[in-house]
Parts: C-alpha cells; structure tokens; sequence
C-alpha cells in the first residue's frame, strides 16, 4: 500500500502540474519554443495555487504555525555568456548562478499570465541551465484503516525541473518527487485499530527472541569449532612438524553456521525496525524491507543443509559446493573478456545506439543478449550515418553473440555437467575395478566427511583423466598391418 500510494500520488502530480502530460511520455515530455516555456511555468503556478479546488485529493500546503511553505521558482545560469553562433564565436564565463522569488500560497487563485502577475521572470535560454520549481505538499494515507493499521502522513517535496544543458533547443521537463513518512501528530480512530497491530508486535518479539536463540547457538558451535581447530594445528605442529593447510583448517568452519548467523543479524534488525515502523517511530520502509528480504532468502538457502542428509536430494548442493572454485576462475577469465567488450561498445557505439550510452545501459545490454533477449532491436536501432561505425557494430554484435553463446555459455555448462556426471559416478555404492570385479564402496553418511570424500573423489578422477592423457601421449605409434 505504502508503495501504491507513493507512485499512484506521483501520476496525480504529474497530472496537475505538467500542461498537457499524458501517461508514458517521460522521456519524451519536453518543451521547444520559449512562448511554450512561460506557459508551463504559468500553468504550473496557477495549479499550485488552486490546489484546494482542483485537486481530488487529500493533499494541502506544508504550514509552520499559521505561515504557510511557498512556492520557489529558481533559476541556474552561467554568470555571463555571449553567442554568436552565426560567426562560430562565443564569451562564456562557466561560473554558475542561481535567482530564485517565491509564490506564496494566500495570492489570488488565479495569477493569470506571467506579465500579468508581475512574477519578473526573465529567463536568458543563451545562458540558462535549468529551471526548477520547488514546493512541498501533504497528505494522509488512510488506506491502512480497512488494515486495522494506523494511517501515516505523507510529505511531498516536489521539483519540476526544465533542464536546458545540453542547450539542443529542446528542453526537457520532469518531475521529481521525494516523499518522507511520518507519524500523525493528532489523530483519533473509532474502533479497536490497535487490537491487530499488539498481536504484530507480540508476533515480532517472538521471532526476535528465536533468532537471538539461534543466533547464541550458532555463535557457541562456531566458537568451539575455531577452538578444535587451533587444538588439530597444535597438535600437527607438536607430533608430526607440519603446518595444517588453509584449506584444511576451513574443514572447521561450518559454513551454514555463518549463513544462519547472518540471517538471524538481519532477521533481528529488521523485525525491530518494523516494530518502529508500526509505532509510527520510524518510517525506514526500504531498509527494513532489505533486511527482512534478505534474510527471508538466506533462510530459504539453509532449509537446503537440512536436505543434504538424503542421498538422492543431496546430489545439487554437492555439484554446486564441488564446482565452485573451478566456476570462480571460470568466471574470472570470462569477466575479462565481458568488460572488454563493455568498454569497447560504450566508447564506439555509445553516440550512435542509445542502449550504449552509458557503462551501465552497455553491461545490461550485452547480458540480455547472452540471454537471447531483444537481440533484433539491439541490431536494428543502430543508427546508420557513419557507414565504418555500423559495420563495426556488426562485427562487433556477432563476434560477441557467437563467442559468448557458442563457446562461453556452452563451456560453462560443460563445466558443472561434468562435475555433476563425476559425483554421480562417486555415489554409486559398486565402483567397478575390471572387466568383471565389483568392490563395494561404504560411503560415509556424516556431511563433512562426506564432503571430503567425494571432493577427493572428484579431484583423484580428474588426476587419473590427466595422467591417463600423458599417458596415451607417451605410448609409441604403430602402424597397423
């Protein structure tokens, strides 16, 4: 609702301030002539301070005691800036200055024209940056009432922006709204709102005191396993002279603990930030929204462990646990490649495809292509005025399509298949010796020693294929009869 209410309060705004907007055209809402320019500004104005009468909602001007906010009118523009585009000569002074006057709530309604208001607005488009209209507006959101929830106040600061930079003979206007939630100073509900929202908070502290269960649990097992740990590196050190390995040691760090710690920190702090929000002490929806969707997914990820002791559902977090250092330089190498083409696409065709604008549109871009998104209107939207430029976007389309789909994404693949197909082969109870002898395999039951298991499985399979390879390489040729 709270995300509803905000986009649905933006629509209505764009609605009653923008002249002549229509959903959709954000991108393409823009304004070409100067007579054009007074009159938004005109048609905005005369909206704001009709906003009691027009407006359909429950919105009002921000008041501090009896004053009330107004509206500021501002403009950026170089402090001096002479063009003669005529004579290919300009004077620009790129220093940069800002007027502002203010539109007070309590004028007449109707302002009329900008002559006739006497606003003195004089905008010089040769210098000129932006525009910008500022003002902050309020509102209730009472769909929580049908929730048995308390409703929140809502403060708008709204900026419509007419942005001539570029100074392209066209300006683009937007607007931006910023919206803070607060709690209601005075407010009265009939009723038993507040019923629903204690059993939420009884519900919340129980499933802050569980977390923090779980949390001093996994806490404790971690800390005794660093304590076993420094035992076994001790006693290595003391009897046999030899230095434990990282990657032995890490055999006593139980990785699901540090995931359930994890969880449980966000749980913890998410479930008190709602517990705020609900009081009306807070209004950090999007933090706590982070938190507690974060941990509801690493809490998905741990119900994986609990499968882990079946054989037959264990078989994913196994391919997955046994491929991953080969996937990470996997990874690696072709992250090289990905940003090379990144940088290569944004450089060159950046001013003539508008998907390669910018670093972030070209990563976006090529990672929907891997995919096999949007692939025609990648190639038909490049513009075609430098002939060189349009047939490198199509060696350079191809080459990356072809190298990417055809080789990368298909080696990647190879690479956990044949992880998946050599831990399959290591769980099988028979491990076939010769042509007709079966010895039988105990395969041990407890995860971690299971886990070194077929981790040794794998890497003594992939050594046999290496050393069966050199082999077959160092037997002399014969040539058959």
């Amino acid at each position: 609702m709270v995300v509803a209410f905000k986009e649905e309060n933006t629509i209505a705004f764009k609605h009653l301030f923008l002249k002549g907007y229509m959903d959709r055209m954000d991108d393409t809402y823009a304004v070409y002539t100067q007579r054009e320019v007074y009159d938004q500004i005109t048609f905005a104005v005369n909206q704001y301070l009709q906003l009691r009468n027009i407006s359909v909602g429950n919105h009002a001007y921000e008041s501090e005691g009896a004053e009330r906010s107004a509206l500021a009118v501002c403009q950026h523009f170089y402090k001096q800036g002479n063009i003669w585009p005529g004579n290919a000569t300009f004077d620009i002074d790129p220093d940069i200055e800002t007027e502002c006057f203010f539109v007070e709530p309590d004028e007449p309604l109707h302002v009329g024209t900008l002559e006739e208001n006497k606003l003195n607005l004089t905008l010089d488009f040769h210098r000129l940056l932006t525009t910008e209209l500022q003002f902050k507006l309020k509102a209730i959101n009472l769909q929580t009432i049908r929730h048995h929830e308390l409703p929140d106040c809502y403060d708008f600061t709204l900026t419509i922006t007419f942005d001539n930079k570029a100074h392209s003979g066209r300006i683009k206007i937007s607007l931006d709204n910023d919206i803070s939630i607060r709690e209601c100073r005075d407010w009265h509900v009939s009723g038993s709102i507040q019923k629903n929202t204690h059993y939420m908070m009884i519900f919340d502290a129980f499933v802050i005191l569980t977390c923090l269960a779980s949390l001093i649990l996994c806490v404790r097992s971690m800390v005794r396993g660093l304590q076993l740990q420094q035992e076994f590196v001790s006693f290595f050190l003391l009897h046999y002279k030899k230095e434990v390995s990282v990657s032995d040691r890490m055999e006593f760090v139980n990785g699901w603990y540090i995931m359930i710690i994890i969880s449980d920190v966000l749980t913890i702090i998410g479930s008190i930030l709602k517990m705020e929000i609900q009081a009306k002490s807070l209004t950090s929806y999007d933090v706590c929204s982070i938190l507690l969707g974060t941990s509801t997914m690493l809490v998905w990820l741990g119900v994986i462990r609990y499968l882990g002791f079946f054989q037959k559902y264990n078989l994913l977090i196994l391919t997955l646990q046994a491929a991953l250092p080969s996937v990470i330089r996997f990874c690696c190498c072709a992250a090289m490649i990905y940003l090379g083409y990144c940088f290569c696409g944004w450089i060159v065709l950046g001013p003539y495809h508008e998907k390669f604008r910018s670093l972030n549109m070209v990563s976006e871009c090529l990672f929907s292509l891997i995919n096999g998104d949007d692939m025609f209107a990648t190639f038909a939207k490049m513009q075609r005025k430098s002939y060189l430029v349009w047939l490198f976007s199509r060696i350079y389309l191809y080459s990356f399509i072809s190298l990417f789909i055809y080789m990368i994404l298909s080696l990647f693949i190879a690479l956990i298949t044949d992880t998946y197909e050599t831990i399959k082969t290591c769980l099988e109870s028979p491990r076939r010796v010769g042509k007709n002898v079966a010895v039988p395999v105990q395969i041990p039951s407890r995860g971690a020693v299971k886990m070194r298991y077929l981790q040794l499985c794998v890497q003594g399979t992939l050594y046999c294929s290496r050393v069966t390879s050199k082999a077959l390489k160092t037997l002399p040729t014969r040539r058959l009869p």
